[in-house]
């Protein structure tokens, strides 16, 4: 490394440091646990997660996110439980990454992601409201709205609180004003001007407000034991875990994504950094401290300031350790209302109200996944919250994908009710309105062949209705299902009428049989085709090739019936007659059979495999057709076609040659 970088990274591990310092009190703080636990697990993230692969420029600490969950934790079951709950997190962590699932995090809905974030914003600013005032919250979320109204009543008839929530309000004030102020003043983080501040006030004669206790780092530790491990009997405890697992993965993936935005270095390795911050946590949950997470707020400091390297953020640990332990009691002097108002900005960053109005205006749909995700964290808990905004999430993709068109047609004297998209039970009831709107029919087809997806509850109820048509003495009711061909006509289509199989009348259909051997082949009549290569003598009129017969291109697909040498029954084809769209099928298979022919050469310009994508536009004639009557023998080769009289070689525009770009263009020979 280059002293000219490691200068940058020693002064951005600065940043970082201050930025840290003030949120890993504030977090501990808000977490109801001592504030050395805090300071704790950013050392852990500075000094062992710092130097593990994944990120090169993520900071990890204690995690703002868990902060409620870890303070309704701690209340219920006591500090001492903590430990164990992230050191188990911790190892599931790892595990997780080991199996390579650190991508699956990415996988989640945005909406959800957003929602998640949200709800845990909210939270955190009901919480620190009351941090703000130096008065002591009531619990959850809900508990914290209700008792809004008694707040107020606190703070206008107590001067104390009246105080606090003055200096609470400059800190924030700082926080969300200071982006604003030009450098290189600007370029000092919001939080540690904030906490200067408001501790040279707070230092000042008439200021009685509470300040932050911290006690000596070493005391702190708590290390687990093997008896703590039997509070995991607890379902609750277990579910804490899982919630822990969750969310502390989710939101260090999250913050590696957002962080690799920010940079153009090397790119996040999701499954290591998904390992590293299990090792983080594992061994913060064995001395006891708070659960970790790679943090956006400090990552983004360390990438303002110029970072190049891992020695910043493995300095700003260094930092912290030495803060901690070498000057404790300077940390006493800053008011708990500032961290409040730090970590109330830090809430309202990750509440974000205008993503509710973009997300709802981009899709609706979406928005009130994020709506119904924030909603559920708020009135439940974090877990039940994400869970619910992802079955709300799912539910929804699941009615897009199933998509179900149904349109009536009058077809003669039947009705036919044609189907298309995807029938799934979730579309069963539309299904059976479409089937009971036809029960009085008579003649009924139902055209279900243009479904992509049709599931076994929908296929039962279309052949369960069906059944019980003609049951009742319906006069004909048929049913095509998913790759089934219609019944046989009585009759062939009308010209330019489907035919149901994708070709229209005067198409030749693959499979058309030549006549047997000693009958004549059938005279020409209008709107026929006539097969080339009918036996001299036959009496065959002269042949005409389909209007799409097998010669591309625009011209041919435009131009009236003319003869084309492909349109014949050929040599190993079983005597069938070939148009277009069978040729295109079959040339692969029997491109062996073309160039068998030595008076004319056909060959492929590219791998035969690739002509069952595009066969027509690599083909190209090298020499002169032959020229010859019915039955003229070339090179011992079959029977030949009848050219047509007036055109000598098969064309693209009657000029004699093949003049399709696609061909090559020019003349034949």
């Amino acid at each position: 490394m280059s002293p000219a970088a490691l200068g940058a990274d020693l002064m951005a591990s600065v940043v970082v440091f201050l930025v840290a310092l003030p949120l890993c009190i504030g977090v501990a703080a808000a977490s109801g646990v001592p504030v050395s636990l805090g300071i704790i697990s950013g050392i852990v993230g500075g000094l062992v997660v710092g130097f593990l692969p994944g990120s090169t420029f993520q900071v990890s600490g204690p995690a703002a996110g868990l902060a409620v969950l870890v303070l309704e934790f701690t209340t219920e079951h006591g500090v001492g439980l903590l430990g164990v709950v992230v050191l188990v997190s911790g190892v599931l962590q790892m595990a997780l990454g080991l199996l390579k699932l650190g991508r699956v995090f990415q996988s989640i809905s945005l909406s959800v992601v957003q929602g998640m974030l949200a709800g845990i914003g909210l939270p955190l600013i009901l919480s620190q409201t009351y941090a703000l005032v130096d008065s002591k919250q009531l619990g959850t979320a809900l508990k914290n709205i209700g008792g809004l109204p008694d707040l107020v009543a606190d703070v206008l008839g107590d001067s104390r609180k009246g105080a606090a929530l003055a200096l609470g309000v400059m800190a924030v004030v700082i926080c969300f004003l200071w982006k604003k102020v030009p450098d290189p003043l600007g370029k000092v983080p919001a939080p540690l001007i904030a906490v200067v501040l408001g501790s040279a006030v707070a230092a000042l004669p008439g200021f009685d407000v509470k300040k932050v206790q911290v006690g000596n780092l070493l005391d702190a530790v708590d290390f687990v034991g093997l008896a703590d491990f039997h509070g995991l009997t607890d379902p609750k405890v277990l579910t804490m875990v899982i919630t822990f697992t969750v969310i502390a993965s989710a939101e260090s993936l999250f913050s590696a994504a957002a962080v690799d935005r920010m940079h153009t270095g090397p790119r996040t390795k999701y499954n290591a950094e998904l390992f590293s911050q299990g090792v983080g946590n594992t061994l913060c949950g064995f001395l006891g401290a708070l659960p970790m997470t790679a943090v956006i707020v400090r990552s983004a400091a360390n990438l303002q300031a110029g970072a190049t390297t891992k020695v910043s953020r493995i300095l700003h640990g260094a930092w912290l350790l030495g803060f901690g332990l070498l000057l404790p009691g300077l940390l006493g002097l800053i008011p708990v209302t500032i961290l409040a108002g730090v970590l109330l900005h830090a809430g309202w960053k990750l509440f974000n109200p205008p993503s509710f109005v973009k997300m709802w205006r981009t899709d609706r749909g979406e928005g009130l996944v994020m709506f119904v995700t924030t909603g559920a964290i708020v009135v439940t808990d974090l877990l039940d919250g994400v869970i619910g905004g992802l079955a709300v999430a799912i539910v929804l993709t699941a009615l897009r994908m199933s998509h179900l068109s149904v349109r009536r047609v009058n077809d003669g004297d039947a009705t036919r009710l044609v189907l298309r998209g995807n029938a799934t039970f979730l579309r069963l009831i539309r299904l059976i309105r479409a089937l009971d709107s036809v029960a009085g029919e008579q003649r009924v087809v139902v055209d279900a062949r243009a479904v992509t997806h049709l599931d076994l509850a929908c296929r039962a109820q279309i052949e369960e209705w069906a059944e019980q048509r003609r049951k009742s003495g319906a006069e004909h009711v048929e049913v095509l299902l998913p790759g089934e061909e219609p019944a046989a006509e009585a009759g062939p289509p009308s010209d330019g009428q489907a035919d149901g199989t994708g070709s229209r009348a005067g198409d030749f259909i693959a499979g058309s049989e030549a006549p047997a051997a000693g009958q004549p082949w059938p005279a020409e009549q209008p709107g026929t085709s006539t097969p080339y290569g009918a036996p001299a003598g036959s009496g065959a009129a002269p042949p005409q090739a389909p209007a799409h017969g097998y010669a591309p291109g625009s011209a041919h697909e435009a131009a009236p019936a003319r003869p084309h040498p492909y349109a014949q029954p050929h040599p190993g084809m079983g005597g069938q007659v070939y148009g277009r769209a069978a040729y295109q099928q079959h040339a692969v298979q029997h491109a062996q059979v073309h160039l068998a022919h030595p008076a004319h050469s056909h060959r492929w310009q590219g791998p035969l495999e690739s002509q069952a994508a595009a066969p027509f536009q690599e083909y190209r004639h090298e020499e002169p057709m032959p020229r010859g009557g019915p039955g003229e023998e070339h090179g011992g080769g079959p029977a030949h076609f009848p050219l047509h009289p007036d055109d000598p070689y098969p064309s693209d525009g009657g000029d004699g040659g093949w003049t399709d770009p696609r061909y090559g263009g020019g003349q034949p020979g």
